[in-house]
């Protein structure tokens, strides 16, 4: 399978991200796969007047497009002409060369938040206009409309995140290319199931501090970062703490709260990232599924039975009390 990447309106950090994997050779493994790259603006030798040839026989339709993966958010301005983001030495806006290539797309991929919703390069006043694939912020719509379908007849993959988890954009190809995925794999927003059925929270290393509502106060501390450190992993759809960047590291496994960067909207949350903000002191994003009058049942009976270890540790920098030493009674 061929596969054609872009860059718009973004870091990199997605390609960063990818470039990290565990895989000890990233393109090999996606050779035993079957995939092909035709062209990556960083990974690729080809440059110039060689990129601009092999992009227009695209599409043109000369040359097959199977995954057409676009990193970064797509810009509309000014005033819907595209002009802030033209490719290089072409002539032609980014915008009008993703259309052009989506319509040939036997699948199009939005690597990343940015290009899924739009990201923190649509926030603020977003002057640049810019947008995802196929949703412009939780709207459905983006550069390719709500109803774009790639000739295999499915909407934009999204594979969210700030940034994607490599093993998801490595799963998701090739899962493509063994013809293993189709509308079943995706949620309501068009992310693979395989990582967006999961919670942040699912695997998260201070789960024992969420069970009895024993909250950091700080950011150095151990405790729970969801009551008062902006933590939404209750919330978030990832699967970031059951398989680690890295084999090891998480958000929360570094002690930062999780945004719950796979959601549209997540660059504006309203409130400081790592605060919570409160009614009455119950916090407002309460986990999924839960009524509040059941959360707030819940965390009354878990602080009333909080052991002195979990307190005490919950609003430390370091392990103060260990665990007790006790006969399991198994045999």
């Amino acid at each position: 399978m061929n596969l054609l990447w872009l860059q718009s309106g973004g870091c990199g950090g997605c390609t960063m991200s990818l470039l990290c994997a565990d895989s000890s050779d990233l393109l090999g493994s996606l050779a035993d796969a079957g995939i092909r790259i035709l062209w990556h603006p960083s990974l690729s030798e080809e440059s110039g007047a060689e990129a601009l040839d092999l992009l227009a026989a695209c599409a043109a339709g000369e040359t097959p497009i199977d995954l057409l993966c676009v990193e970064g958010a797509l810009l509309r301005g000014p005033d819907g002409s595209g002009r802030f983001h033209v490719l290089g030495g072409s002539g032609k806006p980014m915008i009008a060369w993703v259309r052009e290539l989506a319509a040939r797309a036997r699948y199009t991929l939005a690597i990343g938040s940015c290009a899924a919703w739009g990201g923190v390069t649509a926030a603020g006043s977003n002057p640049a206009g810019a947008c995802g694939l196929q949703y412009d912020g939780e709207a459905a719509g983006g550069l390719l409309g709500a109803a774009y379908r790639s000739t295999a007849g499915l909407p934009v993959i999204n594979v969210a995140g700030c940034p994607t988890h490599p093993g998801w954009v490595i799963e998701t190809l090739m899962a493509l290319a063994l013809g293993q995925f189709d509308g079943d794999a995706l949620d309501a927003l068009a992310r693979p199931r395989f990582f967006a059925d999961q919670l942040v929270h699912h695997g998260c290393a201070r789960n024992e501090y969420y069970e009895f509502k024993a909250s950091a106060e700080k950011p150095s501390d151990q405790g729970c970062l969801m009551e008062n450190m902006g933590c939404k992993g209750t919330q978030a759809h990832a699967d970031c703490n059951l398989r680690p960047w890295n084999g090891g590291g998480s958000c929360t496994r570094g002690g930062y709260a999780c945004i719950s960067c796979t959601e549209p909207g997540f660059e504006e949350p309203g409130h400081p990232f790592v605060q919570t903000p409160k009614v009455a002191g119950i916090p407002i994003g309460l986990p999924s599924d839960m009524p509040k009058a059941w959360f707030v049942a819940l965390a009354a009976l878990s602080k009333s039975a909080t052991p002195r270890r979990v307190r005490d540790n919950a609003v430390s920098d370091h392990l103060t009390v260990t665990p007790a030493i006790r006969r399991t009674g198994l045999k």
